[in-house]
């Protein structure tokens, strides 16, 4: 679900910003090039979809950026980490063991007195 949204607000956010572009601050734009007054959508018309369109597409831009925080998630749905991510965290959280003491070293075998065989 939480892919689904995310795709979604990267739509959504491409056809904001194209909707923007298209749109000029002093009026012109896209309206601009409608020379004929006689057309079915006017200047005036065109102005207020491409104003009605953007406010439609920031609206649901937040609503979906909600619904993804609520669709996140949570951490024991998700399985990000790895063995090694697990090892730092079971070696943090494992009490402190002490070293064990050192053996006293042994001492190197004497050589044997090499005695004669058959006397």
């Amino acid at each position: 679900m939480y892919t689904v949204i995310t795709i979604l607000i990267i739509i959504v956010c491409v056809l904001l910003a194209l909707v923007v572009m298209v749109q000029n601050a002093k009026g012109g734009g896209l309206a601009s090039g409608f020379a004929s007054s006689g057309q079915i959508m006017g200047v005036q018309k065109t102005t207020d979809f491409i104003e009605k369109l953007t406010w439609g597409l920031a609206l649901s831009l937040v609503i979906l950026c909600l619904a993804a925080s609520f669709a996140l998630p949570n951490k024991e749905q998700r399985n990000i980490g790895s063995s090694m991510q697990e090892q730092i965290d079971n070696a943090g959280t494992a009490p402190a063991q002490k070293a064990p003491a050192k053996a006293p070293a042994q001492q190197p075998a004497q050589p044997q007195p090499v005695t004669p065989q058959g006397k």
